[in-house]
């Protein structure tokens, strides 16, 4: 009973959407987790939000995927899981970031994404009470949106079960032998494991598992902090992005989700590297000022609590996804980039295509932006 046709190494973001398109495609599937139950690494630590509107070819089309599996699975499954489509939107504030904003329109536009800049008049109505101060306009996407990180792993994961996956939790991988010809005998501290496929979706300790076959892996956390308010009535629907760097922070971004409650987080500058996931007292006045300046509304909203967790970095910002050539069923889907929740589900469709090897041409060129061996000197744009 110890042998699978796919182990796959973490129950978050990634590997639970994994396992339920490779359970769904009647593969004997595996997943094995240190933690008590799913997504109880990064992935409840995620904001929720979903969109498209990336800079490249690869991550605009898996994310259109898996905003198609979002946006219809309470219709498909019945499972509520916080869908809302309440859009994006990138407010501009100067000339620069109004020119970023328009050339990487066209981009996105290139690839079918419905995304159109509007005047500041249109935005002020989109949102009432954002800052008219120098407000140029903004690009906005409604098709994207949010949904529970939570509600979503644990429908994920219960329906990867009626599907046949298994799960091995509070087991913590120590070993991981390749015999050759599709056999890897995965080490936990509680047994021992056979598969001809593994996949690698180990969140933060991405790069250690990769070590454990000697294949070394670029991926590197730093945390980020979040927090959410306590719920009241909706004032107001898409993600507001404000990317104008201050001292400390990249740019910073919030959204109000589907019961109401205003999630926001910030991008530190310079990075946080490591793991630390002690909330700080640096966090929440910093970002709260910032806020309540673009959108005076946030002023007395009450704040519920704060987390900080980690994104698992890539040195250019996109994900680590495919064989290895080193070892080929060997796959990696690591290195999400704190994107990992919008982009599991179409990740996981992925996944199964690579190891049932049923990839499409299209496939195969969304993979180049994913690509183990590139040269990681692009950079993605609006992280």
């Amino acid at each position: 009973m110890s042998n699978y046709d796919v182990i796959i190494v973490g129950a978050g973001s990634v590997g639970v959407p994994a396992a339920l398109a490779l359970a769904e495609s009647k593969l004997k599937v595996l997943v094995i987790d240190d933690q008590s139950s799913c997504g109880q690494g990064q992935n409840k630590k995620a904001i929720g939000g979903i969109r498209a509107t990336h800079s490249d070819k690869g991550k605009i089309k898996i994310c259109r995927k898996s905003i198609e599996i979002f946006s219809t699975w309470k219709e498909k499954y019945g499972d509520d899981i916080g869908w809302i489509a309440g859009g994006y939107s990138f407010p501009a504030y100067s000339g620069e970031d109004e020119k970023k904003l328009k050339e990487l329109l066209k981009i996105q536009k290139s690839y079918g994404l419905d995304i159109d800049w509007i005047s500041a008049d249109e935005y002020k109505k989109i949102v009432p009470g954002i800052c008219e101060t120098d407000l140029r306009g903004a690009t906005y996407s409604p098709d994207d949106g949010s949904a529970s990180p939570m509600l979503s792993n644990n429908a994920f994961y219960f329906k990867s079960i009626e599907f046949g996956a298994e799960y091995k939790f509070k087991e913590q991988v120590k070993n991981i032998e390749y015999k050759g010809s599709n056999s890897f005998k995965v080490i936990t501290d509680k047994g021992s494991y056979f598969s001809e496929f593994l996949v690698n979706s180990a969140g933060n300790s991405a790069a250690d598992i990769g070590k454990m076959v000697g294949i070394d892996l670029p991926v590197v956390p730093d945390s980020h902090e979040g927090a959410i308010t306590e719920p009241v009535q909706r004032f107001f629907d898409p993600m507001i992005v404000d990317m104008r760097p201050a001292e400390g922070s990249a740019n910073y971004y919030f959204y109000q989700n589907n019961e109401g409650q205003v999630i926001f987080c910030i991008t530190p500058e310079p990075p946080v590297v490591g793991t630390d996931s002690e909330s700080t007292s640096v966090f929440l006045p910093q970002v709260a000022k910032r806020m309540v300046a673009l959108f005076p509304k946030l002023a007395n909203l009450k704040i519920r609590r704060t987390w900080r967790g980690q994104y698992p970095m890539t040195p250019d910002g996109f994900p680590i996804v495919g064989r290895t050539r080193e070892i080929p069923d060997f796959i990696n889907a690591v290195g999400m980039c704190g994107q990992g929740f919008m982009l599991g589900p179409g990740l996981g469709e992925l996944i199964d295509r690579i190891i049932r090897d049923d990839l499409s041409e299209e496939d195969i060129d969304v993979m180049k932006s994913f690509d183990p061996y590139r040269d990681f000197s692009g950079m993605e744009q609006f992280k």
